[in-house]
């Protein structure tokens, strides 16, 4: 592979400064009226709008994924094929935890018998969460790839060239989702029964 570290730089500069202003909408921000499928599919891209645009053309968000969803039961039904406020929160969640994390864990990790009331907190918290993490994960790519930003400061993992930084992102990202399956099969486990 050949990178040319300029270019690399300045699109680690450009995607960390757009990730520290990034924020998933509010519970408040959503809308509460019901809309159809293409119009659905529309606002999803808007809201996930920091995906690479070369991913973007892929079409991550289709009706049919979004029908899966609900026949899998990883989400509510639509009402009259109207999505409301609720069905879009499932949708973010997911579609941001499908990156990393399989339907089945998902399902595990989302109860689909929330009331409205549980549904809006745990939204929040996990708003609350992807920003604290989406900063975190840009400040530790800043002191990993110091060099190839031209930074004096560094971390335990300094990465002088573009292929390592991809390396290391991949193997972190493999430790990380492995450690969410882990901890999600733990649910409803106790020490006497892992022995």
């Amino acid at each position: 592979m050949l990178y040319d570290n300029d270019l690399v730089s300045n699109k680690l500069r450009y995607w960390e400064g757009y990730l520290k202003e990034y924020k998933l909408p509010t519970w408040d921000d959503i809308p509460d009226f019901g809309l159809y499928m293409e119009q659905i599919i529309s606002l999803l891209q808007k809201y996930l709008d920091y995906m690479p645009p070369e991913l973007k053309e892929e079409q991550l968000i289709t009706a049919s994924t979004i029908n899966n969803y609900v026949r899998t039961k990883t989400m509510p039904k639509p009402k009259k094929k109207k999505y409301y406020r609720e069905h879009i929160a499932y949708l973010i969640m997911i579609l941001t935890l499908k990156q990393s994390l399989s339907l089945a864990l998902i399902q595990k990790l989302i109860p689909l018998e929330l009331s409205s009331d549980e549904l809006k907190g745990f939204y929040t918290s996990y708003v609350k969460h992807h920003s604290i993490c989406a900063n975190y994960f840009t400040n530790q790519v800043t002191l990993a790839a110091s060099p190839i930003l031209n930074n004096k400061s560094q971390s335990e993992i300094s990465i002088n060239k573009p292929e390592d930084l991809i390396i290391v992102s991949a193997i972190i990202g493999g430790f990380t989702c492995l450690l969410a399956e882990k901890l999600i099969l733990l649910e409803n486990k106790n020490l006497e029964k892992t022995n």
